[in-house]
């Protein structure tokens, strides 16, 4: 979501991810314009990303996310979070099994305590 209040969080995740990577941790990106803010191609979408917020965690193509369109990655993480996105930057941390652990919602800041305590205790 290049044009989204929440647009600085990749800083924060390109952190996260560079911080505990080396412990098995990913983040990955999913772009989406379903709350249209992010209408740029997908190339657009990684350069942008790449020359504004230097990321080098994986960009994956875009995807619906919000109930009624979710593709199946989304459909399956919402099933068992018990939600799906409600605005950009839905973050779902995932245990070493696949499985959700948490879901949080956009205010969830990448550097929020919350956040890294849950990536922390499941390292």
């Amino acid at each position: 979501a290049s044009y989204c209040g929440f647009t600085p969080q990749f800083k924060g995740l390109e952190a996260l991810y560079q911080r505990y990577r080396e412990q098995g941790f990913a983040v990955l990106g999913f772009p989406s314009n379903d709350f249209l803010q992010e209408p740029r191609s997908e190339p657009k979408v990684r350069e942008f990303c790449e020359l504004t917020y230097s990321i080098d965690f994986p960009m994956f193509e875009k995807t619906h996310v919000s109930k009624r369109r979710a593709g199946p990655l989304y459909r399956a993480l919402a099933a068992e979070a018990g939600q799906y996105p409600r605005w950009n930057f839905h973050k779902y941390l995932l245990d070493r099994n696949g499985r959700v652990a948490a879901s949080y919602g956009a205010r969830v800041t990448p550097d929020s305590a919350q956040l890294t305590n849950a990536i922390e205790s499941l390292l």
